[in-house]
């Protein structure tokens, strides 16, 4: 990240003839928002000046309550650059203050700011890596989406099979504009599946690069004709789409998770890291699959990560410790899909893992074999359980993980355990077309 101070803000948005900025911010539920402004009222944006109506972001305010502030972070600056070169448009990401100037509890940045200070409390920056994958599909004539796929690749295919290289190459683009160290881009598993990958950074960094990430990946693909969706299981039979998120822990310098002595070449900070994870994955759920079609990715047979277990060897268990060590070692969790908050799945993650080196906790042995092969007693015999297997499930266990109700703050977590059992029980009364195909006539 930059270290640009207030003075470069402004100094920048005069010599790039930028005329309007978009103010933006997370609600709690992962949806980014903006408040627009003209280059004329960047000062006052910049002094901490520009309030919204906060009751009107679901899951924030009452109406009460509603004035809030706009705090923008300079860091954050970029130019949008698939708008007209003239007459610029240009960004900062905010954080939400109280009228009062303290900062808003139920503000996702400010969630996952409290956790990474305590992980600096104790010595440690938190390093993360995404995996963001998504679908194209056609659109219909009134530019609608439908659930066509762009192409009928497969992983890794190239075109004229891949029809989704010149989109993806265009996203690629313009992303590395904004700033972002593109790795890799490829077709993935399914029909009409990509990914792009880009280099890891730290947790807020990261956070804030997942959200504008989707913003450039759904520009682009409109440009194309195309909607880029990221929810996580848009067509039954196929594999659906998931963020593996990358995590290590630096300490003086250094990755605290590796050690050469160690058989898998892991320290003891990094099986404590595994083990809290491992202890709240539960709890977590809700937050790193967040919704009703979430647990239509989570199932097996479409190589989902549905198994609370870890691995040094396979793909199989929720985590798997990648085989490059040094500097480069770092554990990956593969429940989370990209239709998650950021802010708040890497907050309770880094909670989970810092709870685990504070407590000295141990994860359980690491397993070798391909879970998706076990019968249910042998999953048994090893002690490995699954992920709750409905959202409703996935809200239980949250209400009941004390470490990720203390991590979002009374003020989150009510509103988001309210939204999301209004969410369950709107899809649970609904009557669905399985129902119709399978009853309508059988009864």
């Amino acid at each position: 990240m930059p270290n640009y101070t207030r003075e470069d803000v402004i100094r920048m948005v005069k010599e790039q003839d930028v005329k309007f900025i978009r103010l933006q911010f997370t609600d709690i539920f992962g949806t980014l928002k903006n408040v627009a402004i003209t280059s004329s009222q960047l000062e006052k944006a910049l002094n901490n000046q520009c309030m919204f109506d906060g009751s009107s972001i679901e899951g924030f305010v009452r109406i009460e309550e509603s004035d809030m502030y706009l705090r923008p972070d300079p860091n954050t600056f970029a130019i949008f650059p698939w708008r007209p070169q003239p007459g610029r448009v240009a960004r900062l990401i905010c954080d939400v203050y109280n009228p009062d100037g303290t900062p808003f509890e139920g503000d996702p940045r400010y969630i996952l700011k409290k956790v990474i200070k305590e992980a600096k409390d104790m010595g440690y920056t938190f390093n993360v890596g995404p995996e963001c994958e998504f679908f194209l599909f056609l659109t219909d004539e009134n530019g609608d989406p439908t659930t066509i796929t762009h192409d009928n690749a497969g992983y890794f295919d190239l075109g004229p099979i891949d029809l989704g290289e010149n989109a993806r190459r265009d996203m690629c683009l313009m992303l590395e504009e904004m700033g972002f160290e593109i790795e890799a881009s490829h077709h993935e598993v399914a029909r009409g599946q990509h990914e792009i990958d880009f280099k890891y950074a730290e947790g807020l960094t990261t956070a804030d690069n997942i959200m504008t990430f989707k913003l450039v990946v759904k520009m682009m693909a409109q440009r194309h004709g195309l909607h880029a969706t990221f929810m996580p299981k848009p067509i039954f039979g196929i594999n659906g789409s998931g963020m593996h998120t990358n995590m290590s822990l630096s300490k003086d310098g250094k990755n605290a998770f590796y050690d050469p002595d160690d058989q898998l070449g892991l320290s003891e900070i990094a099986y404590n890291f595994i083990a809290g994870i491992l202890k709240h994955i539960k709890g977590m759920a809700a937050v790193t699959n967040p919704i009703v079609n979430s647990y239509k990715r989570l199932v097996p047979g479409y190589e989902a990560p549905v198994y609370i277990a870890w691995s040094a060897k396979n793909r199989s268990p929720l985590i798997r410790i990648p085989a490059a060590r040094g500097a480069s070692t770092r554990i990956e969790m593969r429940n989370p899909d990209p239709a998650c908050n950021p802010y708040l799945a890497l907050a309770v993650s880094l909670a989970a893992g810092l709870d685990g080196i504070k407590n000295g906790l141990k994860p359980p042995a690491s397993v070798e074999k391909n879970i998706y092969h076990m019968d249910e007693a042998a999953r048994k015999e090893h002690g490995i359980e699954s992920l709750p297997g409905s959202l409703y499930e996935a809200i239980i266990e949250m209400q009941n993980d004390e470490l990720v109700k203390k991590t979002l703050g009374p003020h989150a977590f009510e509103r988001y355990v309210e939204a999301k059992l209004i969410e369950w029980n709107d899809y649970r009364t609904k009557v669905h077309q399985w129902e119709i195909d399978q009853y309508l006539t059988r009864y």
